[in-house]
């Protein structure tokens, strides 16, 4: 299905001011196709003339819809639907004519008028499905009040309004609680789960004929209010924006929608949503984010203390086979300890490995100098980015590029008898392909011995690298020489995100 702006740059003349009306409509829309009963079509007139293109469409939650098969996409050419013709032609609500058929039900259809700088960029029409329509109640007939406010706002220009968007993760529906009030903030309707709401706050009686700002001021202590401005501003229907209110048992989300007619303020529309819930496991997840953060800085630090004994144990052994183990053994500890200190450092499940391949390749470098060895003598360099990688990845990961690396140095540029050293680079290269992760790592040192094979080698570094990449991973390695110098070591492991 093409999105608004594949449609926009493929079909119309519309411009960038024009597409970012567009997306503020269309992202508060929701509300009034739950205060219509009804699906809403965004229609784009075609660059040429010749009709108009469906570019996005919304369905309500209140009631049955009027369209079996999404129409995003479609094509309408002039003539073919008169009421888009003469809402575009003349800049107003069309609501004559007689129901429309589809699928044996019958389709009440309204066209509106989308405005921008003395022109229409677009119409909306309102598809009301007519099966079973009943006297409506209260809440109904407040409802479709409100929506009627709503469209003739849009048709003159004054919906919606600049500013916050509509559609974010907290922002309230009209089925979690409506709320009507005049143009002084009275209300004259409450929905029942607006009021199931505010007796969570203790209010016990209706809300009709009662200021909503004075009684959530009521009920509400000052440490949990907003400024004062912005409670009489949000509650008493004249900003349109969304507050936060509540007592130490519940939160409540409080969204204003001011209404206007004739460019006058005619009341507006307060929605209201109780996210006690929410909020809990909002505080619920950031004591367990900073409890696991404390445990990898813990990890970390009984990491360090192990390759601190390690190192201590090397020094008091006389064997250099011996030495050379442990100093294996305490770089491969020091790599996870890497890992662990970044990820106390994160709030996710993952972590950006950059840092960490960098880190790696220093200390590799560091670890693998004699002390009559020049500081740039081997340099490790990373060329792309390995991105986000979730945590178990990371680690593995970090132990084979440590093991990968040290085999590199140990064995790409060695030291002769006399104490000759051979210089180079070492490049990182990794690349994210289709939901894998493909990394290089080149040396330009002497190259692979005659003879090496890969699969019959005993070496306790390109085993550990195996057992970590194919088992662990669930990828592949390769080793071969590089055409013109040195070695070359490619791990492909799957990943996921981006």
């Amino acid at each position: 299905m093409p999105s608004l702006l594949e449609l926009v740059r493929s079909h119309t003349d519309l411009d960038e001011d024009d597409v970012a009306v567009l997306q503020l409509l269309t992202a508060d829309w929701q509300i009034i196709a739950d205060l219509s009963f009804a699906d809403l079509v965004l229609w784009l007139p075609d660059k040429g003339g010749e009709g108009f293109w469906a570019a996005a469409q919304m369905r309500p939650t209140t009631g049955p819809t009027a369209y079996v098969d999404d129409v995003v996409g479609s094509f309408v050419p002039v003539g073919r639907r008169p009421m888009l013709d003469r809402a575009f032609a003349d800049a107003r609500l069309v609501r004559e004519g007689d129901p429309e058929w589809r699928d044996d039900v019958p389709v009440r259809v309204e066209t509106i008028p989308v405005p921008r700088g003395g022109r229409v960029i677009a119409v909306i029409s309102r598809n009301t499905n007519l099966l079973g329509v009943r006297t409506p109640s209260r809440l109904e007939l407040s409802y479709l009040q409100s929506a009627a406010d709503l469209t003739a706002m849009i048709a003159a220009g004054d919906f919606p309004p600049a500013g916050q968007r509509g559609d974010h993760a907290d922002s309230p529906r009209v089925g979690d609680g409506f709320v009507r009030v005049d143009e002084r903030g009275r209300v004259t309707y409450a929905s029942p789960n607006a009021l199931s709401v505010y007796r969570r706050l203790g209010w016990s009686g209706d809300l009709d004929g009662h200021l909503l700002a004075d009684v959530t001021r009521d009920l509400v202590p000052p440490r949990r209010r907003p400024d004062e401005e912005t409670l009489s501003a949000v509650l008493g229907g004249r900003a349109a924006r969304d507050t936060e209110v509540g007592d130490d048992q519940v939160s409540l989300i409080v969204r204003a929608i001011p209404l206007r007619a004739g460019g006058e303020h005619g009341g507006a529309l307060v929605l209201v949503r109780d996210v006690t819930d929410l909020r809990r496991r909002d505080r619920e997840l950031v004591t367990k984010d900073a409890t696991i953060r404390e445990i990898h800085h813990r990890v970390k630090n009984n990491l360090q203390t192990v390759a601190a004994l390690l190192r201590l144990q090397a020094r008091r052994i006389d064997s250099d086979e011996a030495k050379a183990a442990l100093e294996e053994a305490v770089r491969r500890v020091g790599s996870i300890a890497i890992v662990h200190e970044t990820l106390s450092q994160e709030v996710h499940d993952e972590v950006g490995f950059d840092e960490i391949a960098d880190r790696l390749g220093m200390m590799v470098a560091e670890v693998g100098a004699r002390p009559d060895d020049r500081p740039d003598r081997i340099v490790v360099r990373r060329e792309g980015s390995f991105g986000v990688l979730a945590n178990e990845t990371a680690t593995a990961l970090a132990m084979v590029l440590t093991e990968l690396l040290q085999n590199a140095v140990q064995h790409g540029y060695p030291h002769d008898e006399a104490g000759a050293a051979v210089a180079g680079t070492i490049t990182m290269a990794p690349e994210r392909i289709a939901g894998r992760l493909r990394v290089t790592v080149d040396d330009d040192g002497v190259g692979l011995p005659e003879g090496f094979d890969p699969d019959t080698s005993l070496n306790l570094g390109l085993s550990i690298v195996r057992t970590l990449v194919e088992s662990e991973l669930g990828g592949m390695l390769e080793l071969r020489p590089r055409p013109d110098r040195g070695a070359r070591v490619v791990v492909d492991v799957p990943v996921d995100g981006v």
